[in-house]
């Protein structure tokens, strides 16, 4: 997938319907955007397409696959949004989070626990 290419709602609304049903053939995926999203076929194709491009989604044979997760996506996205807006610096993206959310206890617990597993494995 292109790192630093977001979807668009309508794009993302199909790729989370690739991601509930794949592998799914393409007549079907066009009858599920039909009744769940109210398109043509014409713009299910158009859409899924985009998707394609993207790195998303693949289409072969007629059969339609997502090309990544939904994880797989969102973790991307997420990676573009600290390098893009925080110069790749993860604690000033959690300081800015924090800062206007707030933590709770149990975040804050799971953090240190990722920390610590972090140091454990590099650092034995």
């Amino acid at each position: 997938m292109q790192k630093d290419k977001t979807m668009t709602e309508a794009e993302y609304r199909l790729a989370e319907l690739i991601w509930e049903n794949a592998p799914i053939g393409s007549g079907e995926l066009v009858q599920l955007c039909t009744e769940r999203l109210g398109w043509k076929k014409s713009t299910t194709y158009t859409m899924l397409r985009k998707l394609c491009a993207l790195g998303v989604a693949r289409n072969e044979r007629a059969m339609v696959t997502a090309a990544v997760s939904r994880d797989e996506y969102h973790r991307l996205r997420g990676e573009a949004v600290i390098q893009e807006g925080f110069d790749g610096s993860l604690p000033r993206f959690l300081a800015a989070f924090v800062e206007k959310r707030g933590i709770s206890e149990a975040d804050a617990a799971e953090l240190k626990m990722m920390i610590d597993r972090w140091e454990e494995k590099h650092h034995g």
